[in-house]
């Protein structure tokens, strides 16, 4: 048991020191493609971000609480109801 253990603290010692010698050569991506996938990656989560600020600003401005209780009345319909489609 004593040698898994340190088994992945090596592991862990080796990846931690990859990720720190990139971070310290500044070469964080080794391709174009990395640099394209990570930029679209935070314009996904822009997005994302984006709309929920969206949702939180129609839920505190819009008062979106109280108009569903206007929204389950049925509104008067215009025309003839067809009666054949009711049970």
């Amino acid at each position: 048991m004593a040698s898994l253990t340190e088994d992945v603290e090596q592991e862990l010692s080796a990846t931690a020191q990859q990720v720190l010698g990139k971070l310290w050569s500044h070469q964080l991506f080794q391709s174009k493609w990395d640099t394209g996938a990570f930029i679209i990656f935070l314009a996904f989560l822009g997005v994302v971000a984006l709309l929920l600020l969206v949702v939180c600003i129609h839920c505190c401005c819009c008062g979106c609480c109280q108009s569903r209780s206007s929204r389950s009345r049925k509104k008067h319909s215009v025309g003839f109801d067809n009666l054949a489609l009711e049970p």
